[in-house]
């Protein structure tokens, strides 16, 4: 077999899948691979990783964020089975579910059988951001559904094999014991960071929040301090008054507050006077309205040219990872926020009548 995963899955006593597949005499793991930051998970973002040899197994470490992204039908021709086991975060922009798309085309290419391992991810209710225009399909948006769809790695892989990829043979192994209740679960194995950035579960939270500032390289989100994708700051910004704006803007399920932090990378004279997001009920939560909603405050507070018109924006990222262009043209007319985030229902609804029958958990209800 072949083991598409990562150093971050784990079991309930923290040892990997490869770990107890490589283990079992039952079969024989004749392959690893890797996503976007390698199999052991150290790679930057956006660095492309070499394949390699394990170097204890002597086994191969296919790297699918190298030369290739979609594993080769040489690899798969030599397997009776690939398993995927890769700890998400149900997120478009996060680009393991992309991995995980690629993976079943080329199997269903070469007629060899997947086994998606199920693990949970930080919102399981969540349905948040707009859907995907087939105009910026890209690996960072691969998949048709909002920039935040709630579901499982076992759940999507479900979905896409009805949706885009019928002929892949296709069984999910499901969590056992596990309803859409929100993060922590008693019973889940120890968090591990699934990328080098997501440190904490409160940064896998945040993540489709200020991800989109990966596109707006002037304004700092964390991302090489403790706390990534968790703050917002710039040399120009000021945090009670911006956590005072964002406040008043009653989002569900956050609450912001003054911070100040210096970011390694860019070492100013003096701290960056910004702001942190603590999430407060991840239920009702939307991490993509709260991430619009900062950038419309800075815009407000600032001046439009400090946040859409500086020398390293990269707009057709911050498109690509939204998924549209739709949202940057709003953001640029002044429209609102919540204006933006209505034009989204009629596509939600859509979606998730769609994605109901491919949910493997139940919500219960105090």
């Amino acid at each position: 077999m072949g083991l598409v995963s990562h150093l971050a899955a784990v079991d309930q006593r923290g040892t990997t899948s490869a770990q107890r597949l490589h283990d079992d005499v039952r079969s024989t793991l004749a392959c690893l691979m890797g996503p976007e930051h390698g199999f052991f998970g150290v790679a930057a973002a956006g660095d492309h990783c070499q394949s390699q040899r394990h170097p204890d197994w002597h086994i191969p470490i296919h790297s699918l964020y190298g030369e290739t992204r979609k594993p080769r039908h040489a690899w798969l021709r030599k397997l009776d089975l690939v398993i995927v086991d890769l700890q998400d975060l149900g997120c478009r922009p996060y680009t393991y579910v992309s991995t995980l798309k690629l993976v079943l085309e080329a199997a269903a290419e070469t007629g060899t059988p997947v086994t998606v391992a199920d693990r949970p991810i930080p919102l399981p209710r969540t349905i948040d951001g707009p859907l995907l225009d087939p105009r910026f399909e890209s690996f960072v948006s691969a998949i048709p559904a909002p920039m935040v769809y709630g579901m499982t790695p076992a759940e999507t892989a479900l979905w896409l094999q009805k949706t885009m990829i019928p002929s892949v043979q296709l069984s999910v192994a499901p969590m056992q014991q596990y309803t859409r209740n929100l993060m922590p679960i008693p019973s889940a194995p120890p968090f591990m960071r699934p990328s080098p950035s997501i440190v904490s579960r409160e940064s896998a939270l945040c993540f489709p929040a200020t991800v989109c500032f990966e596109g707006l390289p002037h304004i700092d989100h964390g991302r090489q301090t403790a706390m990534p994708f968790q703050l917002i700051g710039a040399p120009w910004t000021r945090a009670q008054p911006l956590a005072d704006a964002m406040t008043a803007c009653n989002l569900p399920g956050v609450v912001f507050h003054p911070h100040l932090y210096s970011p390694p990378n860019l070492a100013p004279r003096r701290p960056f006077s910004g702001i942190r997001i603590t999430v407060t009920d991840p239920a009702v939560f939307k991490p993509v309205l709260t991430g619009i909603t900062i950038l419309h405050t800075l815009a407000g507070l600032y001046g439009r040219d400090r946040v859409w018109n500086r020398k390293h924006l990269r707009p057709d990222f911050f498109d690509k990872l939204l998924g549209t262009d739709h949202v940057r043209l709003a953001l640029l007319d002044s429209t609102s926020p919540t204006t933006i985030a209505a034009e989204w229902a009629v596509g939600h609804r859509t979606f998730i009548k769609q994605r109901s029958a491919y949910l493997l958990y139940k919500l219960e209800k105090a």
